[in-house]
């Protein structure tokens, strides 16, 4: 069946395909927060080890919303590791840094997002897709708050 919401098929597309990257990224440093609450040790042990729960509990959330978006736009949201891992700009960690690097780390994935974020928006916003726009504003919202509060951390 066709779709008609006042989006034309190639805007749908180049939205989805920011969202794809959007959700790979997201998906990405859920996993990389959830390792790190798991891992984390010293002496900002339980403070990290909390605020990493919170964290990654949102990120779960919002991959689903992200995915939700791309199919109804009608294009098929990416769902399996190889195709996130083609997608993400974020970089895998397969160490266990301590916890200041764990923190940067993380500050370095929420800025990925927040970059994404800005250009899906854009997208969005030249199309007249105010749904999207509204979840790229959540998201960039999301994410440069997180950022921030890691950022404090470190200094």
């Amino acid at each position: 069946m066709a779709i008609e919401i006042g989006i034309s098929k190639k805007e749908r597309e180049a939205i989805a395909k920011n969202l794809s990257v959007l959700l790979a990224d997201t998906y990405s440093l859920y996993l990389k927060t959830h390792g790190f609450h798991w891992n984390v040790t010293g002496p900002m042990f339980n403070t990290l080890h909390l605020m990493f729960e919170m964290q990654y509990n949102e990120l779960w959330t919002a991959a689903d919303l992200i995915a939700e978006r791309i199919r109804a736009l009608d294009v098929y949201a990416p769902g399996s590791y190889s195709q996130f891992g083609k997608l993400s700009t974020i970089k895998e960690e397969t160490g266990v840094p301590d916890w200041k690097a764990m923190v940067q780390q993380l500050v370095d994935g929420h800025e990925v997002c927040v970059r994404i974020g800005r250009a899906t928006f854009k997208l969005a916003d030249k199309a007249d897709d105010q749904p999207t726009a509204d979840l790229a504003t959540q998201r960039l919202q999301y994410h440069e708050k997180t950022a921030w509060m890691l950022r404090s951390l470190l200094k």
